[in-house]
């Protein structure tokens, strides 16, 4: 595992930039915030408790990244929705699971509903790197992967 880690620094040197920076950030105004602006206070950053002072770093460094994807998918569920209520009734939005949605629909729609949906998933939010979609389907969750 460090090896893995050691290999991704040296091609991303920025990460520690970044890492630092955003503990920086939380230490000066108690909190991190995602990329739309949901924040998540953050304390023990200056914790003698060496636990609790990791466990708040790890909080700020994850939060941006991890929050941000969180906010991405639930704006995206919110477009579907409304997609599913406008054009494809016969469709179920079942479950979310990180970033993912499993749906339930008659294999007649799967053809026309595929593609509306990665084209509402992928503008979901307008970012400066393209959001991509890929599906899957199946009988069960398992078949779709």
């Amino acid at each position: 595992a460090r090896d893995y880690i050691e290999r991704y620094k040296a091609r991303y040197p920025e990460i520690d930039q970044y890492m630092e920076e955003t503990v920086a950030y939380a230490k000066d105004n108690g909190d991190v915030r995602t990329l739309f602006g949901r924040r998540r206070p953050v304390a023990g950053l200056s914790s003698s408790n060496f636990n609790q002072r990791n466990s708040a770093r790890r909080v700020a460094i994850n939060t941006p990244v991890q929050g941000t994807a969180a906010d991405i998918i639930k704006i995206a569920m919110i477009k579907v929705a409304e997609l599913i209520r406008t054009e494809f009734p016969e469709v179920t939005m079942l479950l979310q699971v990180h970033d993912e949605l499993v749906f339930e629909l008659p294999k007649t729609s799967l053809a026309a509903f595929r593609p509306r949906v990665v084209e509402v998933m992928e503008g979901a939010c307008s970012l400066s790197v393209p959001l991509k979609v890929s599906t899957g389907s199946g009988q069960n969750w398992d078949e779709a992967h």
